[in-house]
């Protein structure tokens, strides 16, 4: 990317460079590359200044650059452990379930058996504003992939997309549940991790030389979700919330082990099968991803305890 940028461009993204590691994870950062996120991606019309368009373009990349590296550098110890071979690594990434960062965290218990409806609609509101959506990580990530992998996620992107039916779609399930609990979810009212985690999974879906790293989060996503939908289903059961408005945690609970189990066979391992070099990236991003899980989790229970 620095090629493409000019000397004195680079010298004034320099200057606005955070001093730390940490700093990439302050509220002010990740609320900015929550809002570029959400204006870049959506669909508008030509801008109208494309020069300063392209300059503020290059200045959140080199940010959200400085954001992937600092999450990598924290995952890379780990991720070297990955086997090279399609069954053990599958092997070893089938174990991040019970043994990744953040799983059986004693928040989803609480969750299932204590929170009140209010901590319940916090949690969510969190949950939801930070929500970076399964259907379109996997549309950019495809992109261009090997045929037997691009099948593979096109087959969950149908799965997302309620099989054509728009009362299927999983997006909008989600959202009925936001509009029963009235939960208005907002950047400026969300935590950082919530956020830092929708813009991690953002880059790596739509970054190209981040696409391995985007198939093992979004493989990670599949292989730890269920568990953890069953327990906020059955804390919105138990407080009360209709079928219909939890069907989004209720079918992730059960939809999702089947899911994890096609991605890892027909996603991750030919993917490695083709390049056994693809291995470090994968597991890289499936650690990429539970990692800020773990730090949501971590934060939901400052906030909520």
């Amino acid at each position: 990317m620095r090629s493409l940028l000019s000397d004195s461009m680079l010298s004034t993204l320099d200057r606005n460079r955070p001093n730390s590691a940490e700093d990439l994870f302050a509220d002010d950062v990740q609320q900015r590359l929550a809002r570029w996120n959400r204006q870049r991606l959506a669909p508008r019309l030509p801008d109208r200044d494309r020069t300063k368009s392209i300059r503020d373009e290059a200045e959140m990349l080199q940010l959200q650059d400085r954001f992937i590296e600092a999450l990598r550098g924290g995952v890379a110890g780990r991720a070297d452990d990955a086997p090279a071979d399609p069954r053990r690594f599958i092997s070893w990434f089938e174990d991040l379930k019970d043994h990744g960062p953040g799983q059986d965290d004693p928040l989803f218990a609480w969750l299932e058996h204590e929170a009140s409806l209010e901590e319940m609609r916090w949690y969510l509101r969190q949950e939801a504003a930070g929500e970076a959506g399964f259907d379109d990580l996997t549309a950019y990530t495809q992109v261009k992939m090997p045929a037997r992998i691009k099948l593979e996620l096109a087959r969950n992107y149908w799965d997302e997309m309620g099989r054509g039916n728009s009362k299927g779609m999983h997006g909008p399930m989600l959202q009925r549940l936001v509009d029963a609990l009235e939960l208005a979810p907002a950047i400026e009212d969300t935590v950082a991790e919530s956020l830092a985690l929708a813009n991690g999974m953002t880059a790596m879906a739509t970054c190209r030389d981040l696409a391995w790293h985007a198939l093992g989060a979004l493989g990670a996503i599949e292989l730890t979700a269920p568990g953890r939908s069953a327990a906020v289903a059955a804390g919105l059961k138990r407080l009360g919330l209709a079928a219909r408005d939890r069907l989004y945690f209720d079918l992730h609970a059960v939809l999702d082990v089947k899911h994890s189990a096609a991605w890892n066979a027909e996603a991750l391992a030919p993917a490695v099968a083709e390049d056994p070099n693809r291995a470090g990236a994968i597991a890289e991003g499936a650690l990429m991803r539970l990692t800020c899980g773990a730090r949501c989790f971590e934060r939901y229970r400052r906030e909520l305890w």
